[in-house]
């Protein structure tokens, strides 16, 4: 059933809560915060949740997806970190260091 001009609620109707607050001394600073802290909670519930999981020394892992990451190369005798992230291809392994024999 549509809703005819004289049914709808009027638009001073709706902010008729804000104006009670406003006329019992609550501050608009405090609303404004609470409007704050409000949408920040609800963003970071949207958001979803994200979970790390330790990986053992005995455990090479394989690479996913887009991975992108500054990494180690070798330069002469020692190992130095890339400025910039470069993209790792998808399924090659990362392996610990214990796994890999240095050469002397």
């Amino acid at each position: 059933m549509p809703l005819s001009a004289s049914s709808r609620p009027s638009l001073s109707a709706c902010f008729g809560g804000l104006r009670a607050a406003l006329s019992h001394g609550i501050a608009p600073w405090t609303l404004t915060w609470t409007a704050i802290a409000f949408a920040a909670l609800a963003l970071a519930f949207a958001s979803g949740c994200s979970r790390a999981v330790l990986v053992p020394e005995s455990s090479p892992i394989r690479i996913g997806p887009e991975t992108k990451a500054r990494v180690y190369t070798r330069v002469g005798d020692e190992w130095v970190l890339s400025e910039n992230r470069v993209e790792i291809p998808e399924g090659w392994y990362c392996v610990p260091p214990s796994f890999v024999e240095e050469k002397e």
